[in-house]
């Protein structure tokens, strides 16, 4: 067989880019998408490594670089550019975009997928400091719940495919907008304290309460119910992945509920190595944890 050349060889570099990337950033994701057959597990790489470059131009790299603010406004929209270019002609200069155009036009991520994800960057990236119901519900849609359905079209490229319908979309945002929201308990800190950032709605971060903390705790219980109810419909690889990533952040949501919530404002909460181990090992074995 002879060796890879060309285009073949530009996305082959590009896919293994953004597998680097997955590796380098999280545990938790890259430890369930191991579980994934080669195929579909690549295409999870490359929509996690966009995501993940785009989050971080916003979150800190950018501005510790000296970029100004304005400046990172202008670096989300030209990655977004660049992202709906190589959408169109299924190549781009940057690999990390390349591997994703490849991706989405393997999978069926579109425009529509793409643009709320980069509208939510833009949200960061201008600074805002404290969002309405509105604003919140419209971040967490295209920060979570888009990515979400991403992901639901790159688990539905293994084996023989599956019809992505209104009741698996659903599961796939609500399990995205759960990851969402656990994080924003979890980075309460540095959102509040490094980025002057105030996600949650109606709650002032200087006199967070057990009872603001427990309403968000509520609220990742039930879009993780919904979650769960369509997680059971997925192929087996990718129904024992999401199990896993569901099984995760489900310990990490009763791990917040436990702690008082002036502990939570000051630290961030992680799921023990021997938990992540057990909860692994039963999504492994097609079991989902409690």
């Amino acid at each position: 067989m002879s060796a890879a050349t060309g285009l073949e060889l530009y996305t082959a570099t590009a896919r293994a880019a953004s597998a680097r990337v997955i590796g380098a950033y999280s545990t938790s994701f890259g430890l369930a998408s191991r579980l994934l057959p080669r195929r579909v597990r690549g295409h999870i790489a490359d929509i996690y490594a966009l995501v993940r470059v785009a989050d971080e131009v916003v979150d800190g790299p950018a501005s510790e670089a000296g970029v100004t603010a304005g400046e990172t406004l202008e670096l989300v929209d030209a990655l977004e550019h660049d992202t709906l270019r190589a959408l169109r002609t299924g190549f781009s200069a940057n690999l990390v975009v390349h591997a994703f155009a490849v991706t989405a036009r393997r999978t069926g991520i579109d425009e529509a997928l793409v643009r709320p994800f980069f509208a939510s960057m833009r949200t960061d990236a201008r600074g805002e400091r404290a969002f309405d119901d509105a604003a919140y519900r419209a971040y967490i849609y295209g920060s979570a719940e888009v990515v979400g359905s991403m992901c639901l079209r790159a688990f539905a490229q293994e084996g023989r495919g599956i019809a992505i319908d209104a009741q698996l979309d659903e599961g796939a945002r609500k399990l995205g907008a759960a990851f969402q929201k656990v994080n924003f308990l979890r980075d309460l800190a540095d959102d509040c304290d490094r980025l002057g950032r105030t996600y949650l709605p109606g709650i002032d971060p200087a006199r967070f309460t057990d009872a603001d903390k427990d309403a968000v705790v509520d609220d990742i219980d039930a879009d993780l119910a919904v979650a769960r109810r369509a997680i059971d419909r997925l192929p087996p690889a990718s129904r024992r992945a999401t199990a896993a990533a569901w099984g995760l952040f489900a310990r990490l949501n009763r791990i917040l509920a436990e702690t008082p919530a002036a502990e939570v404002r000051r630290s961030r909460a992680s799921v023990p190595p021997a938990e992540k181990a057990r909860i692994l090992a039963l999504a492994a074995a097609g079991r989902v944890s409690a």
